[in-house]
């Protein structure tokens, strides 16, 4: 991948019109005609079918495919809080995310409120507009009690996707590498490094797909969480283990598995070489992962390593999973995201990158791709992911009892899904 200067990235977003998303009309509006039917008198006969039936909402608006990108901006990527005018390019770029990889329409929406209450009212009062909502760079711990009331108080699908996606994504890889590495799940000893919304998460998921939640051991910037610990929340309380480890190299010695959602360059190449035969080290701080992946490479030849980088094997990419989820419960009219469908994807994810990897993909990164140390996850330009992911929310959404939609002919759902996307090849020159 090529170095990408300052100037590039601005030129990109502001060079034609500014930005990266647009409203786009989806029906004909050249005529006089066109516009009465499309506003008054016209739209007068949708807004009365609506009033007497709600559900038409689905029939005659855009709701049952818009997603509203939600942020107030105190927890962006690796920039931190940086307000919400300020996250409003990430919030776009989200948004294209959702168009080209699942045809999800999106509004981008930051809330200039640092308060949870006011965060949560005004979200459920815009709600009415929206199919689903995707919360997004929200800071710990407010981001859990946010999307726990939301979830609450709505009937339409929710993820907060830095807590969800990440974790997701990284099951995914976890149950690949350490089936890879001949590693038993219930037995591994793993060490996690941050304790944020994607490390609580991920550490929840992980033990739901069989990690023992006794051999997880999770570090915050104060060292070890454990039971002594007087200044945990209660998220962070229900991972405090005992441990003699007092340093996060202390607790590396012999550990199967490191996931690292902090800071960079912080794991050192005698940290690594001291853990456990066939490691899986997954460093997913961006831009600066956790340990260099030539770095962590060279250490050992037993090793299995992720990060959140392009231009590394083994992306840990949340893109490989929230337009899908979404996707998934839009379509049968989910009124949450529930745990079933959470698990319905990372499954559909690990199996994925077991099958034979199209030709299409192969070319684009220029390759021959098979299951194995450097290839744990599918790659996101894999145009099986919206029919392999999204069939295997909907489906979990349909058996847990949160769809309102039912779906007759499954084999035509998963048809007409590969027809929502643009081929790889030309996603990726976008």
């Amino acid at each position: 991948m090529s170095i990408i200067s300052k100037q590039d990235a601005l030129d990109y977003h502001s060079i034609g019109k500014p930005g990266k998303i647009e409203v786009v009309p989806t029906k004909a509006y050249s005529t006089q005609r066109d516009l009465s039917l499309a506003y008054s008198p016209g739209v007068a006969e949708p807004c009365l079918e609506i009033k007497e039936n709600a559900e038409d909402v689905y029939k005659y608006t855009a709701k049952g495919n818009l997603v509203a990108v939600i942020s107030n901006g105190t927890a962006v990527l690796g920039l931190g809080n940086i307000g919400a005018l300020a996250s409003k390019p990430v919030m776009e770029g989200k948004g294209m995310l959702f168009k080209i990889y699942a045809g999800i329409d999106v509004f981008d929406i930051e809330l200039d409120t640092t308060n949870t209450d006011v965060f949560v009212q005004t979200v459920k009062t815009m709600a009415p507009t929206f199919g689903g909502i995707n919360l997004e760079d929200i800071k710990a711990p407010e981001c859990f009690e946010i999307e726990r009331r939301l979830r609450e108080e709505l009937d339409i699908p929710i993820m907060h996707d830095d807590q969800h996606g990440t974790a997701i994504i990284s099951a995914a890889a976890l149950l690949n590498a350490c089936e890879i590495a001949g590693k038993d799940l219930s037995k591994i000893k793993l060490v996690i490094n941050g304790a944020g919304a994607a490390a609580i998460s991920c550490a929840r998921i992980y033990i739901s797909v069989g990690v023992k939640k006794e051999n997880i051991l999770m570090f915050d910037t104060k060292g070890p969480i454990t039971p002594d610990r007087t200044d945990l929340d209660e998220h962070k309380t229900f991972f405090a283990a005992p441990t003699n480890a007092k340093t996060l190299e202390d607790a590396m010695k012999n550990a199967d598995v490191f996931v690292g959602l902090s800071k960079g360059n912080i794991v050192s190449l005698a940290m690594v070489q001291s853990m456990a035969m066939n490691p899986v080290v997954f460093a997913l701080a961006n831009p600066n992962p956790e340990i260099g992946y030539d770095e962590a490479v060279s250490s050992r030849e037993d090793i299995i390593i992720a990060t959140g980088r392009t231009d590394h094997p083994n992306q840990v990419n949340n893109v490989l999973g929230f337009p899908y989820i979404f996707r998934g419960a839009l379509d049968v009219r989910a009124t949450k995201i529930n745990e079933e469908m959470k698990l319905a994807a990372v499954y559909a994810l690990a199996a994925l990158a077991k099958e034979p990897v199209p030709d299409c993909v192969n070319f684009v990164y220029d390759t021959q791709l098979t299951f194995g140390k450097d290839y744990i996850i599918p790659k996101p330009t894999d145009p099986r992911l919206i029919s392999v992911v999204s069939h295997a929310v909907a489906q979990a959404a349909v058996e847990s009892g949160v769809a309102k939609r039912e779906i007759t002919d499954w084999d035509a759902y998963k048809e007409s899904l590969a027809r929502l996307i643009k081929q790889p090849e030309e996603a990726a020159s976008k």
